[in-house]
């Protein structure tokens, strides 16, 4: 199983927009580190067969695809309906085309009835031939269920993110668990035994009320005792060099266009 990092980002990015001279707002990380250049969050799980799931759609989800050369997609999964992670649904289209056929497309319930409020038209039956906007086959999923597709199966678990939950995915011996501030014990329990774990940490030092600092994800690494964990969902706190001198072993920063073999 493959696993492409598209995007390692928080939801304004790094840089954010803004900075002294208008070229960005870097924070604490160094912008001449190519590594701290991070899009918003979202993965591609490709399956031994070379079938791909898509996990969330980004604003950045154009540029991804082709920056990591990802030819197709076979289904998408929402973890949430934050909009740095649905926001690039109508670039779906294209995928649509390449596929020649509608995508399923699985989340919660209220997931989906959130994204085909604000994404109406791309929820409406296909009339062939052609894909002029994206269409998407909303499939219900229950939190702590799992559901087969893209030749996966996919375990999913219910986090917290403050005020609302989102869904972690389990696959094999690989775990994703962005947008995340707190773990239950069946979230633990799902994670159990995971070999790599990618998972989200927003800020270096403060702890926040709706994302994992990184003291609270090291103390979830000392749980779980994942071979290797890979941050995502990072902030302009999160210098790519500072990391890779002072996290604990085992712990790295992911960085977009990082492939996992797992």
């Amino acid at each position: 199983m493959k696993v492409t990092i598209l995007g390692c980002g928080a939801s304004a990015g790094v840089p954010m927009i803004g900075g002294p001279d208008g070229s960005g707002d870097w924070g604490q990380c160094d912008p001449h580190e190519p590594r701290n250049r991070r899009t918003r969050s979202s993965i591609v799980v490709e399956s031994e067969g070379g079938q791909r799931l898509l996990v969330d759609a980004s604003p950045d989800l154009r540029s991804q695809l082709l920056d990591c050369r990802i030819t197709g997609i076979d289904a998408v999964l929402f973890t949430h309906a934050h909009a740095d992670h649905i926001a690039g649904i109508d670039d779906i289209r294209v995928l649509n085309r390449i596929a020649k056929r509608p995508l399923d497309t699985f989340a919660t319930q209220r997931t989906l009835d959130e994204v085909s409020r604000r994404f109406a038209y791309a929820f409406k039956p296909w009339k062939p031939p052609g894909f002029y906007r994206p269409v998407l086959v909303g499939q219900p999923l229950e939190p702590d269920g799992v559901v087969v597709t893209a030749g996966l199966n996919v375990r999913v678990f219910t986090q917290n993110h403050g005020k609302l939950d989102t869904l972690g995915l389990r696959v094999g011996a690989f775990g994703y668990s962005t947008d995340v501030v707190a773990l239950d014990e069946a979230a633990f329990a799902a994670l159990e035994g995971v070999d790599t774990w990618v998972v989200g940490c927003f800020l270096r030092d403060e702890p926040h009320w709706t994302h994992a600092h990184l003291p609270l994800v090291v103390e979830w690494v000392k749980r779980l005792r994942p071979r290797r964990t890979v941050l995502t969902h990072m902030g302009t706190t999160m210098d790519w060099a500072w990391m890779a001198a002072h996290l604990p072993a085992g712990i790295e920063a992911g960085f977009d266009g990082m492939v996992l073999t797992v």
